[in-house]
């Protein structure tokens, strides 16, 4: 067992041969006796289930940061196990465990709280979890309510101690009256608050109750379901009419088994999709990654083909060899000529001319800017007589001859 400024907790493991389906974190306070809640935990692990058990000091639910000490240790544990197997996760609340502790769990993992876990951490916990339990539970906390919790029932339960007990009662609740009036109110509405907001993690709710249960009174547990039920969880309520607090199993113990037995099936569920969900967006993610992957490295092929060219085309030797205009003239003067077929060497320029703006600079490098085709034109340079080679076509003897025999027609 471990302990924590809080309160302390333990594991129970399941030594059947089955393999273990998942985890039960219970949440429990003074209200509840070690003995019997054994008992739940023995139903949990017939069942196939771990419990992670969490006892919460009786001062948790009136100092919270005694609850957040305890609600971090708790998850810490839980992510070293999850970590190692993920697995589902319900989460049990027994009395005032829900105010004691569990409230505190889930702001941490939403980021809610001063104290918080890794980012990757929170978002592993808060896939896991898939199913809640409340059995006589939420508690709504006031200064009479604490009254009632304030003595141990074997105390109550002492002859002769009926006027001592009223006295500490009154002197308790006048007291938290004093010290809690501001302070107290608040605190009670970022309970529900957190409480209400559990929904978002799509989890089912199992919310076991007693219309004679004064520590847990129906009409809050009621008002609780409903509400959970408007926000769009998915709530089955089960109700007694006269088993105790925090005594519905002993009370009926089938109808518990079966209530319990179908919530954790809807659990392993929950999980299951989680899971397939969570896989679903990690290959969306990576087939966004191979497609970037892809398109990077076109445009380095791109780049490189570019450099290649240029390496290309500043080689001194490299040019090439165009024949002469008088090739192509099959006149019988041009034998004065001097059967002109001389072949005359072109070179490249020193860089060829790839430009950004062509189609193909378009698609390779991504960019919107305005079509010109002249940049995929190899303009050649070279001479002849000592001028550029177009001004000495236009101009050559053969030019002239071709006018002569114009004017003999």
């Amino acid at each position: 067992m471990l302990t924590n400024g809080g309160g302390r907790f333990y594991w129970v493991r399941n030594d059947s041969t089955q393999k273990v389906r998942g985890i039960v974190v219970v949440f429990a306070w003074v209200s509840i006796h070690e003995s019997d809640l054994k008992s739940y935990v023995n139903l949990y692990s017939s069942l196939g289930w771990n419990s992670l058990v969490c006892l919460a000091d009786f001062l948790n639910p009136f100092f919270p940061e005694r609850a957040t000490s305890l609600a971090f240790v708790v998850l810490s544990e839980l992510v070293e196990e999850l970590r190692t197997r993920p697995c589902p996760l319900v989460l049990a609340a027994f009395s005032g465990g829900s105010k004691a502790c569990m409230y505190k769990v889930f702001q941490i993992i939403e980021g809610a709280c001063e104290v918080q876990l890794n980012p990757g951490d929170s978002e592993m916990v808060r896939n896991c979890i898939s199913g809640h339990i409340y059995d006589s539970s939420p508690v709504d906390f006031t200064s009479d309510l604490f009254a009632q919790f304030t003595l141990h029932p074997t105390i109550l339960r002492m002859p002769g101690s009926a006027k001592l007990v009223s006295l500490v009662a009154k002197g308790v609740t006048s007291g938290l009256d004093a010290l809690f009036l501001t302070r107290f109110g608040s605190q009670r509405t970022e309970y529900w608050q957190t409480l209400y907001s559990s929904v978002n993690l799509g989890a089912p709710f199992l919310i076991l109750c007693s219309e004679n249960d004064d520590r847990a009174p129906y009409p809050i547990i009621s008002n609780f379901a409903q509400s959970l039920q408007d926000l769009g969880g998915s709530v089955k309520l089960v109700k007694w009419n006269s088993s105790p607090h925090v005594g519905h199993y002993n009370h009926c113990p089938i109808q518990y088994r079966d209530a319990v037995t179908e919530l954790l099936e809807e659990a392993v569920s929950v999980h299951s999709q989680n899971i397939q969900r969570h896989g679903e967006r990690t290959g969306m993610d990576g087939s966004h990654d191979e497609i970037s992957e892809l398109i990077c490295n076109l445009q380095n092929a791109a780049v490189n083909s570019n450099e290649g060219l240029r390496r290309v085309a500043r080689g001194s030797n490299d040019h090439f060899f165009l024949p002469s205009s008088a090739e192509y003239n099959n006149s019988s003067d041009s034998g004065s000529l001097q059967d002109e077929r001389k072949v005359r060497s072109v070179h490249l320029p020193d860089t060829p001319s790839m430009s950004a703006h062509s189609v193909l600079g378009q698609v390779l490098f991504d960019t919107c800017v305005p079509k010109n085709v002249e940049g995929w034109d190899i303009r050649f340079s070279g001479s002849l007589n000592g001028q550029p080679f177009a001004s000495a076509r236009k101009h050559s003897p053969l030019n002239s001859i071709k006018r002569i025999r114009r004017s003999r027609l």
